[in-house]
């Protein structure tokens, strides 16, 4: 019972995280013991990495490389987000774990997609999403260029950290293209992101992350 009422608690506590905002509120107050590191992070992202608030990305089966570089730069401040909810997190989380973390949520099988309506317009935004990513718009080169796999040796080297995308929250996706686009998202080291986001209109961001969210994401594929 008393191992009950423990883990009871702890898990009222990171839920309690999970809504906060304020990095000096939430420094300090997790109570680690006996959590493998990734456990920390899946009070937020959940045990399976499939989170159930559009705020926190959904990690299953997301590429390493990612995972590791984003940690590093919340926790070197280089990205911010959420009045420091995640670079107060990394905080509690050993910098020396975070591969083993990468590698937790890596292995997981990739999230569902979410269920796609049978109507018309559904159906006509999914096509005009999947239009962008694949072929791009206007001055916008295709997304797929980075954020699908490739047979291409070159495209593979270029898309080395980015996230694979499919299945992912539509309105992270929404409020990420719209950082990269005001710059309140910084920590693009080539800048490319900036540029893609600034070209993409409300429509064309609601269609691309639309098709994102509905479209089935294949482990390592695509």
């Amino acid at each position: 019972m008393i191992g009950l009422r423990v883990n009871h608690f702890k898990a009222s506590v990171l839920a309690l995280v999970c809504g906060l905002s304020s990095p000096y509120v939430m420094a300090g107050m997790i109570d680690k013991e006996g959590m493998a590191a990734w456990e920390i992070c899946a009070m937020c992202h959940s045990l399976n990495g499939i989170s159930r608030m559009a705020k926190f990305p959904k990690l299953a089966g997301q590429k390493p490389a990612y995972i590791i570089k984003q940690f590093r730069d919340f926790n070197a401040g280089r990205r911010t987000n959420d009045g420091g909810q995640m670079e107060a997190i990394t905080t509690e989380v050993d910098i020396d774990a975070i591969e083993a973390i990468a590698n937790y949520f890596a292995q997981l099988p990739p999230p569902p997609a979410a269920k796609l309506e049978s109507d018309s317009e559904s159906s006509q935004l999914f096509n005009d999403g999947e239009e962008i990513f694949y072929q791009g718009v206007g001055r916008t080169q295709a997304c797929a260029n980075c954020h699908a796999q490739s047979d291409s040796l070159e495209k593979q080297q270029i898309a080395a950290n980015a996230p694979w995308l499919f299945g992912q929250h539509k309105n992270y996706l929404v409020k990420q293209l719209k950082d990269f686009k005001s710059a309140n998202r910084a920590n693009d080291v080539t800048v490319s992101m900036h540029q893609i986001a600034r070209n993409l209109s409300p429509q064309a961001i609601d269609a691309v992350t639309f098709f994102l969210a509905h479209k089935q994401p294949g482990k390592g594929s695509e």
